[in-house]
């Protein structure tokens, strides 16, 4: 890993900002105004309407008509989110290409901060930074106080994903995400296979072979949470989106990584224990809050298919003890909810370190 102090680009750089939009329509006037108002690089807009029944469509040719960087590509029948990713990045001509949902905004700057690092480091294949959250109700949050201070960090793609591997998860959002072109088209189209987790196993597939770096400081976009968004409305439990995480990794797996990882095998190994590692906690800590026992079990079996051994580790053993009190329709001790109180703490902890690294 690497830090380093951002070096502005002289010249201007292109910049693609794929939109992909199902009964977004609403939302497309905003993010394509936050694409193409990026300082410092030329930007052009492809917006992908996958056949939305609300009229999307019509409101992305009046964008279009209005706007020449603006090309519009619509799907005659519905052909799902990874088709509509997939369609619109074939057809990215520049030398960067960023994939924003219609319902997400970049950042102002966050092209421009992306491109100077890749530019800067050209084994760099994609570059990430933080993202913030926002609702309809409060509207696109302000950018922190420290926002203004910026930073770079440079790791290895293996080193990356070495951290990713042992924590078993995914560190990005997604809208925060500019890749490199010839990164994108080196590392192929999204897995149709895994509608929930594809982001995470194409950053895998990318740090496989490229360098990956990250703005600290900043915020480089915003990602709307509302009642139709993907992982609320289709994957609405803990268990599912871990039994994903382990669908991501199993590329891993494959002869197409294994001939760019001499170590693809021990880090397939090694994400599978960071899921069912998370499993159990997770297993736990729903008991030591009080949670329904049939949650835990559900859990402790996704832990036993991310690893055999998982019951017999020291926390599948405390999670066992937890299930046999739980059973006993028994309360949480008072040394269960102080453990519950610690958890909490390192969980802030963690959030600070992702916010100020990237990684947690």
């Amino acid at each position: 890993m690497r830090r380093a102090r951002p070096v502005p680009f002289a010249g201007t750089t292109g910049v693609t900002v794929v939109v992909p939009c199902y009964n977004y329509g609403h939302f497309l006037a905003e993010v394509v105004h936050s694409a193409l108002s990026q300082e410092r690089v030329s930007t052009r807009v492809i917006i992908v309407d996958d056949a939305s029944p609300d009229g999307s469509a019509d409101v992305a040719r009046e964008l279009a008509a209005a706007d020449p960087r603006i090309t519009l590509l619509c799907h005659e029948v519905n052909q799902g989110h990874i088709a509509t990713y997939n369609d619109g990045l074939a057809r990215v001509e520049t030398e960067f290409v960023a994939l924003v949902s219609a319902d997400d905004l970049l950042a102002p700057g966050a092209l421009g901060r992306a491109t100077d690092l890749m530019k800067a480091h050209p084994g760099v294949g994609m570059v990430y930074g933080m993202p913030l959250e926002f609702d309809d109700a409060q509207g696109v949050p302000d950018i922190p106080a420290d926002g203004r201070k910026s930073s770079w960090t440079v790791w290895s793609g293996r080193e990356w994903l070495r951290w990713a591997c042992w924590r078993g998860r995914c560190f990005i959002l997604s809208p925060e995400v500019v890749m490199r072109t010839d990164a994108m088209r080196q590392v192929g189209p999204y897995n149709a296979e895994l509608p929930h987790s594809g982001d995470l196993e194409y950053w895998v597939r990318t740090a496989a072979r490229w360098d990956v770096g990250r703005i600290n400081g900043p915020v480089q976009a915003y990602y709307r949470v509302h009642g139709n968004n993907m992982h609320l409305t289709s994957f609405d439990t803990i268990q599912v989106d871990l039994k994903h995480r382990l669908d991501a990794f199993e590329v891993l797996a494959t002869a197409e990584l294994a001939a760019e990882l001499p170590d693809a095998a021990r880090l397939h190994r090694m994400a599978r224990r960071g899921v069912g590692r998370e499993s159990l906690l997770l297993a736990e800590r729903n008991l030591d809050a009080g949670g329904a026992v049939s949650v835990s079990l559900s859990l402790l079996d996704v832990a036993k298919s991310a690893f055999p051994s998982a019951a017999s580790t020291l926390r599948g053993r405390a999670l066992r003890h937890r299930l046999v009190r739980a059973g006993r329709r028994a309360a949480p001790t008072g040394v269960q909810s102080m453990i519950e109180g610690y958890r909490r703490q390192v969980d802030r902890v963690r959030w600070t370190a992702w916010r100020k690294a990237g990684i947690s």
